[in-house]
């Protein structure tokens, strides 16, 4: 992966134009476009979602549709809007049928979001339903568990919610729940998140290793 610029933006938009034709595994096939990311590359806050589907595919823009709205809802109720933060996935092309992304695929697309994580640096990372958290934290425990805490994180903080398809599936105590995230999101920006917050013991955050580019699940 070629990042030969030292501006972060530039290298982060020399990734993005190296993804755009990738074809390391096999979605590269089924795919219309890749979905690389978007929004403000010196976001404070990155948000991290499973994989494309269809309108995404067609439209190469990461949540888009009622999600995407609903996202941006709930963006609103914290002050933030889409273009503030930066929007990606775990891999970058629709798994066939929106099935969930197999590991070969994960492991052929993880170098991208390892490189987006570098290269914006956001105080805080948002996972969005239970497979990406599950994959970022390195963890068997569900979303339900997980969410409604910040996690110390590799220098920043994790905060795991809820997809917000499944809020729009059944909005009710979901929808509330996503909300209460969020306000965690603005308590790290505001720096008035308490500071007693981590995983339970059976479930411990991925530790710095020898080599600082290793983030965890991403480590080669």
């Amino acid at each position: 992966m070629t990042t030969q610029s030292s501006d972060p933006i530039l290298q982060l938009k020399v990734v993005e134009t190296e993804a755009l034709i990738c074809t390391k595994c096999d979605l590269a096939e089924g795919r219309t476009q890749v979905v690389f990311g978007a929004g403000n590359p010196q976001a404070d806050v990155l948000f991290v979602g499973e994989a494309p589907g269809q309108r995404e595919d067609e439209q190469g823009v990461p949540f888009v549709g009622p999600s995407g709205r609903l996202l941006e809802e709930l963006l609103a109720e914290i002050d933030l809007t889409r273009d503030a933060v930066y929007i990606t996935n775990v891999v970058k092309c629709r798994p066939p049928g929106n099935r969930d992304p197999r590991p070969h695929e994960i492991d052929a697309c993880k170098a991208y979001l390892r490189t987006q994580l570098e290269l914006i640096d956001p105080a805080v990372v948002v996972t969005l339903g239970n497979f990406s958290t599950k994959l970022v934290l390195r963890t068997e425990v569900g979303i339900t568990k997980l969410r409604g805490m910040a996690y110390e994180w590799w220098g920043r903080y994790l905060v795991p919610t809820f997809h917000p398809a499944a809020a729009l599936r059944g909005r009710g105590q979901v929808l509330e729940d996503m909300r209460y995230d969020f306000s965690l999101v603005r308590d790290v920006l505001d720096g008035n998140l308490a500071t007693d917050t981590g995983i339970e013991e059976e479930t411990p955050p991925p530790q710095p290793a020898d080599d600082p580019q290793q983030l965890g699940l991403f480590g080669q």
